[in-house]
């Protein structure tokens, strides 16, 4: 079965290896081609979109579905995910952030579960979720669903960076309902890097792990409280499944986004090193068909304070073919929640959702960014 190989192979960390996978004994009925002679698989198998039904033996292995979504109004913005811990298999984590550009925002983190069964009604593992969260894959690579129904805590983007959280916070129901449609080949972290780079052989490849990424569009509607929103998007979908490690992690900067055109790009690089050592920097650029280009990114906004909104986030990226500068400035800001979850030291996470400009075409797009304490100019 897919999941006993998988198990056996997740523990080498062969990134290239693991989505290039070509062999397995569940199928889908349809590949996911799609237009403009552009292949929604990226070459990596359509296994890799299911899920794993059962508790998997490997200590530490996760498997997570999660997404970002940007309205393209910038009306709001939303993160949503499962997080599916060997340990916790029967307590997994749901984690729910909306946002709006007035510094509202609902967080939610649960682990009470329950667990929803991984098979779907043809018996394929293609169902995450626990709690009021369902994510579905319908389409391998091509179409996906995310459902939420439940209460949600509110605060505000300042609260948040102020580390306030009451002990009983007022509550809001949240019901969602979206069809993600993927616009761009996957991107797997290593399968844009040089033979020669060896930044993904060790311990920075352990910060990352075994996972991909997709941007796509997206529709749909979603109710807080009283009023009814709905939702026409972009969005960056992240498929994880493999042992991921936080001791010793010391800061990144993600950024992604897919434009009207069907140009997108997407990055991921962690901070200089002290040893003197080459950090990790990996990236894409997407023309709107064909495949993805490799580039690096040779001006980062790193993050160095804490905002609600406004931080720019523009950055240079470096391809074969010239350098690409793209402007862009958040509209939306949160400091990550995570209780319990992460070890002391832990870099300082800021998640927030930008709008961007390559050549004067505009759209919103995500950035994650984080930064040891000591790095930050100010902190409450």
């Amino acid at each position: 079965m897919f999941q006993e190989w998988f198990e056996q192979k997740i523990t080498r960390r062969t990134f290239l290896e693991l989505s290039m996978m070509t062999s397995g004994s569940l199928v889908f009925p349809h590949t996911a081609k799609a237009v403009n002679d552009m292949d929604l698989t990226g070459g990596i198998n359509q296994e890799r979109e299911f899920v794993l039904p059962q508790r998997p033996t490997t200590a530490d292995l996760r498997d997570a579905v999660n997404v970002w979504i940007e309205e393209r109004s910038g009306a709001f913005a939303l993160r949503i995910g499962v997080e599916a811990l060997a340990e916790k298999w029967d307590n997994q984590l749901v984690w729910l952030d909306i946002a709006f550009p007035d510094g509202r925002v609902l967080n939610l983190r649960d682990e009470s579960g329950p667990t929803h069964p991984a098979l779907d009604a043809q018996g394929r593992p293609t169902i995450r979720g626990s709690g009021g969260v369902s994510f579905q894959c319908l389409e391998p690579f091509k179409h996906w669903r995310v459902t939420f129904s439940g209460q949600a805590p509110e605060t505000t983007a300042m609260d948040l960076i102020q580390g306030v959280w009451p002990e009983q916070p007022p509550m809001t129901q949240v019901t969602l309902a979206i069809d993600m449609h993927m616009a761009v080949p996957p991107w797997a972290p290593g399968s844009m890097l040089k033979k020669s780079d060896t930044t993904l052989n060790g311990e920075q490849a352990e910060f990352i792990s075994p996972r991909y990424e997709q941007l796509f569009r997206c529709q749909g509607s979603m109710q807080v409280g009283d009023q009814t929103y709905p939702v026409n998007g972009n969005g960056l979908r992240i498929r994880r499944q493999g042992v991921r490690k936080f001791e010793g992690f010391w800061g990144h900067c993600w950024q992604s986004a897919v434009f009207p055109s069907g140009k997108a790009f997407g990055f991921n690089t962690f901070p200089p090193r002290q040893d003197g050592e080459p950090s990790y920097n990996e990236g894409y650029v997407f023309n709107g068909s064909g495949v993805l280009k490799p580039a690096r990114v040779i001006q980062v906004p790193w993050i160095t304070e804490l905002k609600t909104q406004g931080d720019d986030v523009s950055f240079v990226l470096a391809t074969d073919e010239g350098e690409i500068s793209v402007e862009g400035k958040t509209f939306i800001n949160t400091r990550s929640r995570a209780p319990g979850q992460l070890p002391p030291g832990f870099p300082i996470v800021q998640q927030a959702h930008a709008i961007y400009r390559w050549n004067g075409e505009e759209t919103v797009g995500m950035v994650e960014r984080s930064s040891l304490p000591e790095v930050f100019t100010h902190l409450p």
